[in-house]
């Protein structure tokens, strides 16, 4: 809203100052700084609206140090994230953008979902919360939204270089080396140098039309990739601090890769695929690290309260979706390596428990407990130690994602 006002007070008044809201670095300067705020002076508030509210978690004694001692920490702490990440975005972003459209989608999407299921534990005493296929509906629910948006919205779009160039101009500008922009299927895969790969291909066996049946296999990927990053997110939320330091990391990592993404200049400089538009989302990458990190101020160890679902599902559903929409989604991998190996751990857990009881009539377990974090707990480290090396095996991560800017 304050983008409008500023541009029409530039434009009708020439206002001093006023020209700044056209910079994208500037409005996510601010949106970073009043997300923060929000976080930090009415997070606490919020904290205790939820206590007299007798918004407390039930924690189940799992035989880890310190773990029952959190009973009736307050819950639903998500609501400081969400709130502290779209006031900014409404002030600060252009919200024609369909980036920043799909991106509040998202938030409110899967937030309202957390939410459910955080509200089926805390009032209705249902352990379990929302069923697990109930959460996949969700988060499939979310992924055709945003698959059809990205494949058939006029306004998604990339432009590539021009692999022949006729003569080459002395400062030439990075404009004269694009060509016009086009609908693709097209994504980046990381450490090649020719690292473009088009999820059409995928489907060129059924004939020369294929292309008209991209949207099937497009489709189904982003619908995988939001399931598995929001259940990853969810599993890492389980020790003081730990999803959301994490995931400050990550979604300050995506904030370079969608400014690079939208920016001309830089672009063509690192030879990265240009998505026009697509820089309006580092507006609201910005905002949503402040939220984290101002939540972080309360979610610390000993946490004054929990995400729960309603942040961590949300979290992981906001993570999914920029990746995709600056086509760097097969980092995914190595950026959110700990979502990774904490959704493997469970998964390895599980299904080496269940082999080896139907081989040796007893079930035999990899690690101690899972998901990891759990695992290094009943090792007897303390979870803030667990918690900040995370965070360091996390700032590797990224600092490995970025480099792939340039090592090809």
């Amino acid at each position: 809203m304050l983008y409008y006002l500023f541009d029409y007070l530039e434009n009708q008044y020439h206002l001093a100052g006023a020209g700044l809201f056209r910079y994208i670095t500037f409005r996510s300067a601010m949106a970073f700084v009043l997300a923060l705020f929000i976080a930090t002076f009415f997070g606490k508030r919020i904290i205790n609206k939820l206590r007299r509210l007798q918004i407390g978690e039930t924690v189940r004694d799992l035989g880890l140090d310190g773990q029952t001692q959190k009973e009736g920490t307050p819950t639903m702490g998500g609501i400081i994230i969400i709130l502290a990440t779209l006031v900014p975005v409404l002030l600060f972003t252009q919200l024609d953008n369909v980036y920043i459209i799909l991106l509040i989608v998202t938030t409110l999407w899967m937030g309202s979902i957390g939410f459910l299921d955080d509200y089926l534990k805390v009032y209705k005493k249902d352990k379990e919360g929302l069923k697990g296929r109930f959460k996949v509906v969700g988060q499939i629910g979310l992924g055709l939204i945003v698959g059809l948006v990205l494949y058939f919205n006029p306004n998604v779009t990339i432009k590539e270089k021009k692999h022949q160039q006729v003569e080459i101009v002395q400062n030439a500008s990075p404009s004269s080396f694009y060509g016009e922009t086009e609908k693709s299927t097209k994504t980046t895969i990381p450490f090649f140098k020719n690292n473009e790969f088009d999820y059409a291909s995928l489907i060129r066996f059924i004939g020369d039309d294929y292309h008209k049946y991209a949207w099937i296999p497009f489709l189904l990927i982003v619908i995988f990739i939001i399931t598995a990053v929001s259940n990853g997110a969810n599993l890492t939320d389980g020790i003081d601090g730990l999803a959301a330091g994490t995931s400050a990391i990550i979604v300050g990592t995506l904030a370079i890769f969608a400014w690079v993404s939208g920016n001309l200049v830089f672009a063509n400089y690192l030879n990265v695929m240009f998505i026009p538009n697509s820089g309006e989302m580092t507006i609201f990458i910005s905002a949503f690290a402040g939220g984290l990190i101002g939540f972080l101020w309360y979610n610390t160890f000993p946490a004054q309260v929990f995400m729960g679902d309603t942040g961590s599902l949300t979290i992981g559903g906001i993570i999914a979706v920029i990746a995709i929409a600056v086509r760097k989604e097969m980092l995914i991998p190595i950026l959110a390596g700990i979502f990774l190996m904490e959704n493997l751990s469970v998964v390895m857990q599980v299904m080496w428990f269940k082999y080896t009881k139907k081989k040796y009539g007893e079930g035999r377990r990899i690690f101690l407990m899972s998901p990891l974090h759990h695992h290094y707990q009943k090792k007897g480290i303390h979870e803030s130690k667990i918690v900040v090396r995370f965070w360091v095996v996390g700032i590797m991560l990224a600092v490995l994602t970025v480099i792939t800017l340039k090592v090809r």
